[in-house]
């Protein structure tokens, strides 16, 4: 690793060619085959997923919308998985083609290699690279490939994510794992891409903690742009995501702002979220749930308390950039957002409510000259569709349209 990290530093740019400003995660996620069928070509192809229901017109939309760049997640698994040896080149080639049709589309793009948490039906997630070192060196060996696949592409139109969220160093572990493999993926990328900007995390889930615990003087390179997410605060963007932990499966119907809830109705709504605690969730889980709640309300019932928590992963990161000198132009919030509906779940969040919440967190952003994508294109938190290409509300689009340009 000492000796490739040698090479990229010698190859290494010596100011960022990319730069965006407002973008948008090209996500969708809800048709994506099992692992059973990505050796059916008809299956898998084209790849990314978004490539098979949306065109350049949906693109230009995007770009007529406001947005510079999408952020355009690529799921590695079917790299790392043997049933699609065959295909190999071509789901490549696919990458590249999509790159190239968001760019003549008018819109620069970030491609960034997204693991999905866990195997589940899939044999390969993020769990298993972190947790298996022959799987973390075959991921590296993705991030290289795909590096060099985009090296030849305008830097100025493309920049390279080689890991979305990595789970590691959370909790009260003190583990202090990460730094060691970003370095291994900032080598990789770097050798293989000496022109393209690459867009790099703390660990934990790319957390503002996380990001300001990242010595950058560790990866010496100025064609760097550091990347953090915020979903704060939780209870609120993640209501009824069955994906997201045992309890806020449960939390539904509560508004944002929390203050802006005429009491009686906030009463009513928590009464409702602590009788579907009582009544489905595990009765040893129950009493622990019960009292996560009255602490997470507590939190956010006040305008100061929910403005405080809001602005705390930025003041982080700003204070981090300026402890080391990084610019806010090389400073990107790459996720955040509030959900819309849960698959499955009848519950609809009111489309204002997620208007409010976005342009709140983009005037944290903008403030303080950061970049941003909002998460994301479809499904659970889309923007643009919801299920099955029906068009999500307008509402949020609207926020993003009437930005001053």
């Amino acid at each position: 690793m000492a000796l490739t990290l040698m090479v990229a530093l010698g190859t290494t740019a010596q100011a960022a060619s990319f730069s965006m400003k407002r973008g948008i995660n090209l996500d969708i996620w809800t048709t994506w085959p099992d692992e059973s069928r990505w050796g059916d070509e008809d299956a898998i192809l084209p790849f990314p997923e978004w490539r098979k229901t949306e065109g350049t017109a949906d693109l230009k939309l995007l770009k007529e919308t406001g947005f510079d760049f999408v952020r355009m997640p690529v799921d590695p698994a079917p790299f790392l998985s043997d049933k699609t040896l065959p295909l190999r080149e071509k789901l490549f080639a696919s990458v590249l083609e999509s790159v190239r049709m968001i760019n003549a589309a008018g819109l620069k793009v970030v491609v960034d290699i997204h693991l999905v948490p866990s195997g589940g039906s899939r044999s390969i997630g993020m769990a298993e690279v972190m947790e298996d070192k022959k799987q973390f060196d075959a991921y590296v060996e993705v991030v290289r490939q795909t590096a060099r696949l985009l090296a030849k592409e305008d830097p100025a139109l493309v920049a390279f994510e080689p890991m979305n969220e990595p789970v590691i160093d959370c909790g009260d572990d003190k583990t202090n794992l990460w730094p060691e493999r970003l370095q291994r993926l900032f080598a990789a990328a770097r050798a293989s891409a000496p022109p393209l900007t690459l867009v790099l995390s703390g660990g934990c889930y790319s957390s503002a903690n996380a990001l300001a615990k990242v010595d950058p003087a560790k990866v010496p390179d100025d064609n760097v742009i550091w990347t953090f997410h915020s979903y704060e605060p939780f209870l609120l963007t993640h209501q009824g995501a069955t994906w997201a932990g045992d309890f806020i499966r449960y939390v539904t119907g509560l508004h944002f702002p929390l203050e802006d809830a005429h009491r009686d109705d906030l009463r009513g709504t928590l009464a409702r979220i602590r009788k579907a605690i009582k009544a489905e969730a595990p009765r040893a889980r129950q009493a622990d749930m019960l009292a996560y709640l009255d602490e997470q309300i507590a939190a956010i019932n006040t305008e100061k308390k929910l403005d405080g928590l809001m602005d705390a992963p930025f003041l982080a990161v700003e204070s981090w950039s300026q402890a080391h000198g990084v610019k806010p132009e090389d400073i990107f919030l790459g996720e955040f957002g509030m959900i819309r509906q849960e698959y499955g779940n009848p519950y609809v969040m009111p489309a204002d409510d997620r208007a409010a919440y976005v342009r709140d967190v983009i005037g944290e952003a903008e403030r303080r000259g950061f970049s941003w994508a909002i998460w994301g294109y479809g499904g659970a938190f889309g923007v643009v569709d919801e299920f099955d290409g029906r068009r999500a509300e307008p509402d949020v689009l609207d926020v993003v349209r009437g930005l001053k340009r």
